[in-house]
C-alpha cells in the first residue's frame, strides 16, 4: 500500500512538473484506426521479445517538439464504447454469444474498476512532456512499447519477459525515468483500448450468426411447409444481400447440413456466391473457428494482464530498470545503496528536473554526478552522489551542466522535497 501511494505521488510529481513549461499544442489520438482491428502480431517468445526490443529501438525517431496528450479522455471514449456494447451482447439471445462475448461478460466489472483506478492515480494530462514519436505516429513512445508488446504476446504478458524486452530496448536506446514510472498506465491504456475493439468484434459476430439463425427458420419453414416457394425465398436472400462474412456463413452453414436435400439448394446459391469471390464455405468455416478462439484467447490475456497490472510492484520495476539507479548505484561512498526508496527516487527526481532544464540527457547528467563524487575527498560529504544533487554540490553541478532553471521551478522543485506539499 505504501508503495502504490509513493507511485502515485510519483507519477503526480513528475507529469505535473510539465504543466507550465509547455506551450498547448494539437491533442493525440491514442491510435488512427481508432475501431480497427485488436493489435495483433506474430507471437514472441521471451528470447524473441528482446531482440525485438533492440530492432523497434533502432525503427524509432524522436520528435524534437512536445506535444499535450489527453490519454484520459481517450479513455471516457473507451468505458463509453465498451459499456455500449457489453449492453448489447447482455440483451442479445446467450444461445449465439461467443466465448469471447461470455468473457466481457462476466469481467465486465473488473474493466470498470480498472477503468476507475486509472482515472483515481493519474492526472489528467497524463502523457504530457514524453517523448514522442515523428510523424506519423505521434504518440508517446512509451505508448507505442506498450501496444507492441501486447501485440506481439497476444495481450499476454509476465515480468520477466517484459523486463528483458526493456532491458534489450535501452542498450540501443535509454528510456527516461518518466518513461519508465508511465510504463504501468500506458499498458492499462492499451489493454483498454484493445478490449474496446474486442468489444465491437464480438457483437458483430453475434449479429450475423443471429442474422443467418432467422434466415436459416425461415428457410426451413419454407422446405416443411411451402416447398414450391422455397426457390423464391433463396431468391430474396440473394437480393438481401447478407454479409458473407465467416460468422454467417459458418452460421449458415452449421444449421443447415444433414436437414434434406431441399436444403441443398441454399448452400449450393452460397457455395457459388462463395465461389465468386474465391473461397469456398469450408474455408471460411475453418475461419471463423480460428477468429473464435483467437478472440476468446486475446480476451482472457487482456483479463488477465489487467489483473496483473495491479499486483505486479511497479515501483521495484521501474527501479531496477532505470539506468540512472544503475548508475547512482555506483556511488563511491556506498551510501546510495543503503538509502530507502523513497530518497533514492527523489535524487532521480532531481535529475530528471536537471536534465529539462539543460541540454544533457539524464543518464549523462548521472554519470557527471558519478565522476564528480569520485572526484571529492573521500573523508568529505563530497564523496557522496546526493552532495550534488541536494547538497552544497549543487551549485557546481548545475554550473557544469550550464542549466537554466526558472525561479518557479526551483520553487516547485522545493516543494517536491516536502511529502505534504509534494502530496
Amino acid at each position: 500500500m505504501l508503495m502504490s501511494y509513493l507511485m502515485k505521488i510519483r507519477l503526480t510529481q513528475w507529469f505535473s512538473s510539465f504543466t507550465k513549461q509547455r506551450q498547448p499544442s494539437p491533442a493525440w489520438s491514442a491510435t488512427p484506426d481508432a475501431d480497427g482491428d485488436p493489435l495483433k502480431a506474430a507471437l514472441f517468445s521471451s528470447a524473441q521479445m528482446a531482440q525485438y526490443g533492440k530492432t523497434l529501438a533502432q525503427s524509432h525517431k524522436l520528435s524534437s517538439t512536445s506535444m499535450s496528450y489527453h490519454l484520459t479522455r481517450r479513455l471516457d471514449e473507451n468505458e463509453a464504447v465498451i459499456t455500449r456494447h457489453c449492453s448489447m451482447l447482455s440483451a442479445a439471445d446467450k444461445a449465439s454469444i461467443t466465448p469471447a462475448g461470455e468473457w466481457l461478460l462476466d469481467n465486465y466489472y473488473l474493466i470498470e474498476e480498472q477503468i476507475r483506478l486509472v482515472r483515481h492515480h493519474l492526472p489528467k494530462d497524463f502523457g504530457k512532456g514524453l517523448p514522442v514519436l515523428l510523424p506519423p505516429h505521434r504518440r508517446p513512445r512509451i505508448y507505442d512499447i506498450a501496444t507492441e508488446i501486447i501485440a506481439h504476446g497476444d495481450g499476454r504478458w509476465d515480468k520477466e519477459s517484459l523486463s528483458h524486452f526493456i532491458v534489450a530496448y535501452q542498450e540501443v536506446a535509454p528510456l527516461t525515468l518518466g518513461e519508465l514510472w508511465a510504463l504501468p498506465g500506458m499498458r492499462r491504456l492499451a489493454l483498454i483500448e484493445n478490449l474496446r475493439r474486442v468489444s465491437i468484434e464480438v457483437p458483430n459476430t453475434q449479429q450475423a450468426r443471429q442474422l443467418a439463425e432467422r434466415w436459416v427458420s425461415k428457410l426451413v419453414a419454407c422446405a416443411e411447409q411451402r416447398q414450391s416457394e422455397l426457390v423464391m425465398l433463396i431468391a430474396d436472400l440473394a437480393r438481401a444481400k447478407p454479409p458473407l462474412d465467416s460468422a454467417f456463413v459458418a452460421e449458415l452453414v452449421r444449421r443447415l447440413q444433414g436437414l434434406g436435400h431441399l436444403l441443398m439448394l441454399p448452400l449450393t446459391w452460397l457455395e457459388q456466391q462463395l465461389a465468386n469471390n474465391g473461397t469456398t464455405a469450408d474455408a471460411l468455416t475453418q475461419r471463423f473457428s480460428q477468429q473464435l478462439a483467437a478472440q476468446q484467447l486475446f480476451v482472457s490475456n487482456s483479463i488477465n494482464g489487467l489483473r496483473l497490472l495491479s499486483e505486479t510492484h511497479w515501483a521495484d520495476f521501474t527501479e531496477a530498470m532505470s539506468l540512472v539507479d544503475r548508475t547512482l548505484q555506483q556511488d563511491p561512498a556506498g551510501v546510495y545503496p543503503e538509502m530507502h526508496f523513497d530518497t533514492r527516487d527523489h535524487y532521480c527526481h532531481v535529475i530528471e528536473m536537471l536534465a529539462r532544464h539543460s541540454r544533457h540527457s539524464e543518464g549523462e547528467i548521472a554519470q557527471q554526478v558519478l565522476a564528480l563524487a569520485r572526484e571529492g575527498d573521500a573523508s568529505t560529504t563530497a564523496h557522496h552522489v546526493g552532495y550534488y544533487l541536494i547538497g552544497d554540490g549543487r551549485a557546481r553541478l548545475e554550473q557544469q551542466l550550464a542549466t537554466d532553471i526558472s525561479w518557479l521551478a526551483r520553487l516547485r522543485d522545493g516543494f517536491n522535497q516536502i511529502p505534504l506539499l509534494s502530496s
